[in-house]
């Protein structure tokens, strides 16, 4: 989570790397699509940046982040894919619709990781405004999506 005191695109360096073999699948909503490629492009760098070859990471869209989880799923179980991530964006709005689609989207790709035995890394903002989502995607609190890449490399040297 960004604070003022820790930026989603810092991370420490030990354990990273040795990426050249492994096979990441990454599952991206459209909804907020301003907000989710630059999550995808923060991932895909951060991915690269490791040694993940540019081959090895397959990219998939949903509609929205409610689709995240079956997503996730569809590419947790093929056996070549040796982690998933998600990424989506939901931003409060004036109904309960929020709470119920964070809930979901949570616990669902909490649900595939557990059910598939990977990592299926949770990228997905949940803010109040548009203005967070913008400083948590490349803006002054970092990229979320280098958070979740970072998150599966080190998943996957467990």
């Amino acid at each position: 989570m960004a604070t003022n005191l820790k930026n989603l695109s810092e991370h420490t360096s030990r354990n990273t790397g040795g990426m050249q073999d492994k096979k990441v699948g990454i599952v991206v909503s459209e909804w907020n699509d301003q907000i989710t490629d630059a999550l995808l492009e923060g991932a895909l760098e951060t991915l690269q940046a490791q040694g993940a070859l540019r081959k090895n990471i397959y990219i998939h869209y949903v509609p929205g982040s409610f689709e995240l989880s079956l997503g996730a799923q569809w590419l947790a179980q093929q056996n070549e894919v040796d982690a998933v991530i998600a990424l989506g964006c939901v931003i409060q709005g004036e109904t309960k619709h929020f709470d119920f689609i964070c809930s979901a989207v949570a616990n669902g790709i909490t649900q595939v990781g557990l059910s598939y035995n990977k990592p299926v890394v949770f990228g997905v903002l949940t803010t109040n405004t548009l203005q967070q989502a913008l400083d948590r995607a490349g803006g002054k609190h970092g990229n979320k999506g280098e958070e979740a890449a970072i998150t599966a490399v080190k998943m996957l040297q467990f």
